[in-house]
Protein backbone atom coordinates (compact mmCIF):
# COMPACT_ATOMS: atom_id res chain seq x y z
CA UNK A 1 0.00 0.00 0.00
CA UNK A 2 1.45 3.41 -0.97
CA UNK A 3 2.18 6.01 1.73
CA UNK A 4 -0.29 8.45 0.13
CA UNK A 5 -3.09 5.86 0.16
CA UNK A 6 -2.28 4.89 3.74
CA UNK A 7 -2.28 8.53 4.84
CA UNK A 8 -5.57 9.16 3.05
CA UNK A 9 -7.23 6.26 4.85
CA UNK A 10 -5.82 7.42 8.19
CA UNK A 11 -7.14 10.92 7.56
CA UNK A 12 -10.55 9.51 6.62
CA UNK A 13 -10.65 7.52 9.85
CA UNK A 14 -9.74 10.65 11.84
CA UNK A 15 -12.49 12.58 10.04
CA UNK A 16 -15.08 9.87 10.79
CA UNK A 17 -14.23 9.88 14.49
CA UNK A 18 -14.16 13.68 14.68
CA UNK A 19 -17.62 13.91 13.12
CA UNK A 20 -18.98 11.14 15.34
CA UNK A 21 -17.78 13.08 18.38
CA UNK A 22 -19.95 16.05 17.44
CA UNK A 23 -23.22 14.24 18.16
CA UNK A 24 -24.62 11.68 20.55
CA UNK A 25 -25.28 8.99 17.96
CA UNK A 26 -24.86 5.24 18.00
CA UNK A 27 -21.05 5.43 17.87
CA UNK A 28 -20.88 7.69 20.92
CA UNK A 29 -23.43 5.77 22.99
CA UNK A 30 -21.70 2.46 22.25
CA UNK A 31 -18.48 3.83 23.74
CA UNK A 32 -20.11 5.79 26.56
CA UNK A 33 -19.51 3.09 29.24
CA UNK A 34 -15.79 3.32 28.51
CA UNK A 35 -16.04 7.09 28.95
CA UNK A 36 -17.29 6.52 32.49
CA UNK A 37 -14.22 4.40 33.21
CA UNK A 38 -11.92 6.99 31.63
CA UNK A 39 -13.56 9.76 33.66
CA UNK A 40 -13.25 7.85 36.92
CA UNK A 41 -9.55 7.17 36.35
CA UNK A 42 -8.88 10.81 35.38
CA UNK A 43 -10.81 12.10 38.41
CA UNK A 44 -8.89 9.81 40.75
CA UNK A 45 -5.61 11.04 39.30
CA UNK A 46 -6.59 14.70 39.75
CA UNK A 47 -7.72 14.00 43.31
CA UNK A 48 -4.42 12.33 44.18
CA UNK A 49 -2.60 15.60 43.49
CA UNK A 50 -5.24 17.78 45.11
CA UNK A 51 -5.17 15.73 48.32
CA UNK A 52 -1.39 15.64 48.48
CA UNK A 53 -1.10 11.93 47.78
CA UNK A 54 1.16 12.77 44.85
CA UNK A 55 3.71 15.56 44.78
CA UNK A 56 3.22 18.81 42.90
CA UNK A 57 6.56 20.36 41.96
CA UNK A 58 7.20 24.09 41.60
CA UNK A 59 9.42 25.55 38.91
CA UNK A 60 10.68 28.41 41.08
CA UNK A 61 9.39 30.95 38.54
CA UNK A 62 5.86 31.55 37.23
CA UNK A 63 4.36 28.97 34.87
CA UNK A 64 1.57 29.53 32.34
CA UNK A 65 0.03 26.41 30.80
CA UNK A 66 -1.63 26.73 27.38
CA UNK A 67 -3.55 23.63 26.39
CA UNK A 68 -6.85 22.07 25.50
CA UNK A 69 -9.30 19.67 27.07
CA UNK A 70 -10.34 18.31 23.69
CA UNK A 71 -8.58 16.06 21.20
CA UNK A 72 -7.57 17.71 17.94
CA UNK A 73 -6.26 21.06 16.78
CA UNK A 74 -7.64 24.21 18.35
CA UNK A 75 -5.04 26.90 17.60
CA UNK A 76 -2.86 26.18 20.63
CA UNK A 77 0.50 26.48 18.87
CA UNK A 78 -0.03 30.00 17.45
CA UNK A 79 -1.44 30.98 20.85
CA UNK A 80 1.78 29.89 22.58
CA UNK A 81 3.82 31.89 20.07
CA UNK A 82 1.66 35.01 20.46
CA UNK A 83 1.72 34.74 24.26
CA UNK A 84 5.52 34.56 24.25
CA UNK A 85 5.69 37.79 22.24
CA UNK A 86 3.08 39.47 24.46
CA UNK A 87 4.90 38.56 27.67
CA UNK A 88 8.19 39.80 26.24
CA UNK A 89 6.53 43.12 25.39
CA UNK A 90 5.25 43.24 28.99
CA UNK A 91 8.81 43.04 30.29
CA UNK A 92 9.17 39.30 30.90
CA UNK A 93 11.78 36.90 29.51
CA UNK A 94 9.77 33.81 28.52
CA UNK A 95 10.98 30.28 27.95
CA UNK A 96 8.88 27.42 26.62
CA UNK A 97 8.65 23.72 27.41
CA UNK A 98 6.84 21.09 25.37
CA UNK A 99 6.32 17.37 25.36
CA UNK A 100 7.36 17.43 21.74
CA UNK A 101 4.91 15.05 20.07
CA UNK A 102 6.98 12.67 17.97
CA UNK A 103 10.25 13.98 19.38
CA UNK A 104 12.95 11.35 19.86
CA UNK A 105 14.59 12.44 23.11
CA UNK A 106 15.69 10.54 26.20
CA UNK A 107 16.90 13.64 28.05
CA UNK A 108 15.65 17.26 27.86
CA UNK A 109 16.81 18.81 24.60
CA UNK A 110 16.94 22.44 23.55
CA UNK A 111 15.28 23.06 20.21
CA UNK A 112 17.43 25.12 17.86
CA UNK A 113 16.33 27.05 14.79
CA UNK A 114 18.17 24.47 12.66
CA UNK A 115 16.91 21.43 14.59
CA UNK A 116 15.35 18.50 12.75
CA UNK A 117 11.59 18.14 13.19
CA UNK A 118 11.89 14.35 13.41
CA UNK A 119 14.15 14.78 16.44
CA UNK A 120 12.63 17.83 18.15
CA UNK A 121 8.97 17.56 17.11
CA UNK A 122 7.16 19.69 14.55
CA UNK A 123 5.31 22.02 16.94
CA UNK A 124 8.32 22.79 19.20
CA UNK A 125 10.44 23.55 16.15
CA UNK A 126 7.82 25.91 14.74
CA UNK A 127 7.42 27.56 18.16
CA UNK A 128 11.19 28.06 18.43
CA UNK A 129 11.43 29.63 14.99
CA UNK A 130 8.43 31.92 15.43
CA UNK A 131 8.72 32.92 19.10
CA UNK A 132 12.47 33.61 19.39
CA UNK A 133 12.22 32.14 22.90
CA UNK A 134 14.28 29.19 24.17
CA UNK A 135 12.37 25.90 23.85
CA UNK A 136 13.10 22.61 25.62
CA UNK A 137 11.34 19.31 24.92
CA UNK A 138 10.84 16.24 27.08
CA UNK A 139 7.77 14.19 28.08
CA UNK A 140 8.50 15.07 31.73
CA UNK A 141 7.90 18.81 31.82
CA UNK A 142 9.54 19.13 35.24
CA UNK A 143 12.81 17.90 33.75
CA UNK A 144 12.32 20.18 30.74
CA UNK A 145 11.81 23.21 33.02
CA UNK A 146 14.93 22.40 35.04
CA UNK A 147 17.02 22.10 31.88
CA UNK A 148 15.55 25.34 30.51
CA UNK A 149 16.38 27.27 33.69
CA UNK A 150 19.89 25.82 33.89
CA UNK A 151 20.67 26.82 30.31
CA UNK A 152 18.86 30.18 30.43
CA UNK A 153 18.92 31.61 33.97
CA UNK A 154 17.52 34.92 32.67
CA UNK A 155 14.16 33.28 31.88
CA UNK A 156 11.60 34.52 34.41
CA UNK A 157 8.40 32.87 33.17
CA UNK A 158 7.75 29.46 31.63
CA UNK A 159 5.05 28.80 29.05
CA UNK A 160 4.08 25.14 28.91
CA UNK A 161 2.92 24.12 25.45
CA UNK A 162 0.05 21.82 26.42
CA UNK A 163 0.37 19.99 29.72
CA UNK A 164 -2.99 20.79 31.31
CA UNK A 165 -3.12 17.17 32.44
CA UNK A 166 0.52 17.21 33.65
CA UNK A 167 -0.62 17.98 37.19
CA UNK A 168 2.81 17.37 38.72
CA UNK A 169 3.91 20.75 37.34
CA UNK A 170 2.55 23.59 39.48
CA UNK A 171 1.16 26.45 37.44
CA UNK A 172 0.17 30.06 38.08
CA UNK A 173 -2.23 30.45 35.15
CA UNK A 174 -4.03 28.09 32.80
CA UNK A 175 -5.39 29.03 29.38
CA UNK A 176 -7.67 26.50 27.71
CA UNK A 177 -8.09 26.81 23.93
CA UNK A 178 -11.17 25.60 22.05
CA UNK A 179 -12.23 25.82 18.43
CA UNK A 180 -15.80 26.47 17.29
CA UNK A 181 -16.77 22.86 18.09
CA UNK A 182 -16.17 23.50 21.80
CA UNK A 183 -16.70 20.18 23.59
CA UNK A 184 -18.47 18.37 20.76
CA UNK A 185 -21.04 15.96 22.17
CA UNK A 186 -19.88 16.64 25.72
CA UNK A 187 -18.65 13.07 26.32
CA UNK A 188 -15.23 12.13 27.61
CA UNK A 189 -12.90 9.89 25.60
CA UNK A 190 -13.46 7.58 23.81
CA UNK A 191 -17.17 8.42 23.27
CA UNK A 192 -16.39 12.10 22.79
CA UNK A 193 -13.47 14.48 22.31
CA UNK A 194 -13.03 15.56 25.93
CA UNK A 195 -9.94 14.68 27.97
CA UNK A 196 -11.52 16.39 30.97
CA UNK A 197 -15.02 17.75 31.70
CA UNK A 198 -15.97 21.14 30.25
CA UNK A 199 -16.49 22.29 33.83
CA UNK A 200 -12.76 21.95 34.53
CA UNK A 201 -11.45 25.01 36.37
CA UNK A 202 -9.10 27.33 34.47
CA UNK A 203 -8.08 30.97 34.56
CA UNK A 204 -9.08 31.85 31.00
CA UNK A 205 -10.71 30.32 27.95
CA UNK A 206 -9.91 31.13 24.32
CA UNK A 207 -12.34 30.20 21.56
CA UNK A 208 -10.95 30.07 18.04
CA UNK A 209 -14.20 31.01 16.36
CA UNK A 210 -13.86 31.60 12.62
CA UNK A 211 -17.62 31.57 12.15
CA UNK A 212 -18.30 34.49 14.53
CA UNK A 213 -20.64 32.53 16.72
CA UNK A 214 -21.50 33.84 20.18
CA UNK A 215 -18.94 32.96 22.82
CA UNK A 216 -20.02 30.53 25.54
CA UNK A 217 -21.01 32.17 28.85
CA UNK A 218 -17.94 30.98 30.75
CA UNK A 219 -15.90 33.28 33.01
CA UNK A 220 -12.92 35.02 31.38
CA UNK A 221 -13.73 33.77 27.88
CA UNK A 222 -12.17 35.56 24.93
CA UNK A 223 -12.25 35.21 21.16
CA UNK A 224 -9.10 33.99 19.42
CA UNK A 225 -8.52 35.21 15.88
CA UNK A 226 -6.04 33.51 13.55
CA UNK A 227 -4.76 35.80 10.80
CA UNK A 228 -2.90 34.35 7.79
CA UNK A 229 0.20 36.12 6.53
CA UNK A 230 2.08 36.10 3.23
CA UNK A 231 3.03 32.63 2.04
CA UNK A 232 6.72 31.74 1.83
CA UNK A 233 8.38 29.29 -0.51
CA UNK A 234 9.64 26.17 1.27
CA UNK A 235 12.57 25.71 -1.13
CA UNK A 236 13.46 29.42 -0.94
CA UNK A 237 12.11 30.91 2.32
CA UNK A 238 13.15 34.45 1.36
CA UNK A 239 10.57 34.35 -1.44
CA UNK A 240 7.17 35.55 -0.22
CA UNK A 241 3.81 36.20 -1.87
CA UNK A 242 0.44 37.54 -0.71
CA UNK A 243 -2.17 34.79 -0.69
CA UNK A 244 -4.27 36.77 -3.16
CA UNK A 245 -1.69 35.98 -5.86
CA UNK A 246 -2.70 32.30 -5.72
CA UNK A 247 -6.39 33.00 -6.35
CA UNK A 248 -6.27 32.07 -10.03
CA UNK A 249 -3.68 29.28 -9.87
CA UNK A 250 -4.26 25.53 -9.80
CA UNK A 251 -3.78 25.02 -6.08
CA UNK A 252 -3.67 21.94 -3.89
CA UNK A 253 -4.10 22.68 -0.19
CA UNK A 254 -2.82 19.98 2.17
CA UNK A 255 -2.65 19.87 5.95
CA UNK A 256 -1.43 17.33 8.48
CA UNK A 257 -2.93 19.08 11.49
CA UNK A 258 -5.72 18.37 13.96
CA UNK A 259 -8.32 20.47 12.12
CA UNK A 260 -7.35 20.57 8.42
CA UNK A 261 -10.71 21.99 7.31
CA UNK A 262 -9.98 25.17 9.24
CA UNK A 263 -6.84 25.67 7.15
CA UNK A 264 -8.79 25.08 3.95
CA UNK A 265 -11.47 27.56 5.06
CA UNK A 266 -8.77 30.16 5.72
CA UNK A 267 -7.54 29.83 2.14
CA UNK A 268 -11.05 30.04 0.71
CA UNK A 269 -11.62 33.23 2.68
CA UNK A 270 -8.64 34.69 0.78
CA UNK A 271 -10.27 33.94 -2.58
CA UNK A 272 -8.36 30.71 -3.24
CA UNK A 273 -10.35 27.75 -4.58
CA UNK A 274 -8.08 24.78 -3.92
CA UNK A 275 -8.43 21.07 -4.24
CA UNK A 276 -7.83 19.73 -0.74
CA UNK A 277 -6.05 16.84 0.92
CA UNK A 278 -6.39 16.17 4.64
CA UNK A 279 -3.41 14.27 6.02
CA UNK A 280 -3.22 12.64 9.47
CA UNK A 281 -2.25 14.93 12.32
CA UNK A 282 1.55 15.09 12.75
CA UNK A 283 2.03 13.46 9.33
CA UNK A 284 5.71 12.54 9.00
CA UNK A 285 6.41 13.61 5.38
CA UNK A 286 9.09 10.95 4.93
CA UNK A 287 8.70 11.50 1.19
CA UNK A 288 6.99 14.07 -1.01
CA UNK A 289 3.29 13.05 -1.28
CA UNK A 290 2.66 15.76 -3.89
CA UNK A 291 5.17 14.58 -6.48
CA UNK A 292 2.48 13.29 -8.85
CA UNK A 293 -0.02 16.14 -8.40
CA UNK A 294 -0.51 18.19 -11.56
CA UNK A 295 -0.91 21.61 -9.91
CA UNK A 296 0.86 24.97 -10.00
CA UNK A 297 1.06 25.41 -6.24
CA UNK A 298 0.82 23.33 -3.07
CA UNK A 299 -0.14 25.35 0.01
CA UNK A 300 0.67 23.77 3.38
CA UNK A 301 0.76 24.86 7.02
CA UNK A 302 3.93 26.10 8.67
CA UNK A 303 3.79 23.14 11.06
CA UNK A 304 4.02 20.81 8.07
CA UNK A 305 6.61 22.98 6.34
CA UNK A 306 9.23 22.41 9.07
CA UNK A 307 9.26 18.75 7.99
CA UNK A 308 9.68 19.51 4.28
CA UNK A 309 12.60 21.94 4.28
CA UNK A 310 14.95 19.47 2.55
CA UNK A 311 12.73 19.12 -0.49
CA UNK A 312 13.47 21.02 -3.69
CA UNK A 313 9.86 21.40 -4.82
CA UNK A 314 9.34 25.00 -5.95
CA UNK A 315 5.56 24.53 -5.94
CA UNK A 316 5.49 24.18 -2.16
CA UNK A 317 4.44 27.27 -0.18
CA UNK A 318 3.84 27.57 3.57
CA UNK A 319 1.07 29.74 4.97
CA UNK A 320 1.93 31.34 8.33
CA UNK A 321 -0.85 32.03 10.81
CA UNK A 322 -0.64 34.53 13.66
CA UNK A 323 -2.86 34.40 16.74
CA UNK A 324 -4.38 37.75 17.66
CA UNK A 325 -4.91 37.75 21.44
CA UNK A 326 -7.45 39.90 23.24
CA UNK A 327 -5.60 42.60 25.25
CA UNK A 328 -7.83 41.73 28.23
CA UNK A 329 -6.44 38.18 28.22
CA UNK A 330 -2.87 39.45 28.20
CA UNK A 331 -3.67 41.85 31.05
CA UNK A 332 -5.22 39.00 33.06
CA UNK A 333 -2.16 36.77 32.63
CA UNK A 334 0.30 39.58 33.40
CA UNK A 335 -1.65 40.48 36.54
CA UNK A 336 -1.50 36.88 37.74
CA UNK A 337 2.22 36.62 37.08
CA UNK A 338 3.08 39.91 38.77
CA UNK A 339 0.88 39.12 41.75
CA UNK A 340 2.44 35.71 42.25
CA UNK A 341 4.00 34.86 45.59
CA UNK A 342 7.55 33.57 44.91
CA UNK A 343 7.93 29.81 45.44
Amino acid sequence: MTPVLTSTRSAQAELFITRAWQKRGGFAWALWPLSLVFGAIAAARRASFRLGLRTVEHAGIPVVVVGNVTVGGTGKTPTVIALAHALREAGFTPGIVSRGYGAKVSVPVEVRVASNAAHAGDEPLLIRRRSAAPVFVHPDRIRAVRALRAAHPDVDVVISDDGLQHYRLARDAEIVVFDHRLGGNGFLLPAGPLREPLSRARDATLVNNPYDRALPPWPNTFALRLAPGDAWNVANPALRRPLAQFAHARVLAAAGIGAPERFFATLRAQGIVPSTRALPDHYRFDSNPFIDDDVDTVLITEKDAVKCSAWRDDRLWAVPVDAVLDPRLIALVVEKLRGRTPA
